[in-house]
């Protein structure tokens, strides 16, 4: 516990700028008209590819005996991905609606 709170002393412009980024996120999220949901949808999936790779190559890059590097890595390629599927799955059925009905 003291670790935590020392680690916290020694980078509070961070955490401040942490909690910062977290408000400005939601409101701009929050302000975000509807039209605008699937191509952001779109850019938030290609941000998660990335993501992904750089979860595979810092596995690739740990040591083998560290097992909660490999633990983490592995939930972030598993979050990951689902995150990547589950935003084309919502931009694929958002595209749906726009196309005519036949």
């Amino acid at each position: 516990m003291t670790e935590l709170i020392e680690f916290i002393t020694n980078n509070l412009q961070m955490v401040y700028i942490l909690i910062l980024m977290i408000f400005v996120g939601v409101e701009i999220i929050g302000h975000v008209p509807a039209v605008l949901h699937t191509p952001l949808m779109s850019g938030a999936n290609a941000i998660h590819g990335v993501i992904i790779i750089g979860a595979i190559l810092v596995m690739m890059g740990a040591d083998p005996e560290n097992k909660l590097a490999l633990a983490l890595g592995f939930v972030a390629v598993i979050l990951g991905t689902l995150n990547v599927v589950g935003g084309f799955v919502v931009t694929d059925r958002m595209l749906e609606m726009f196309k005519k009905r036949k």
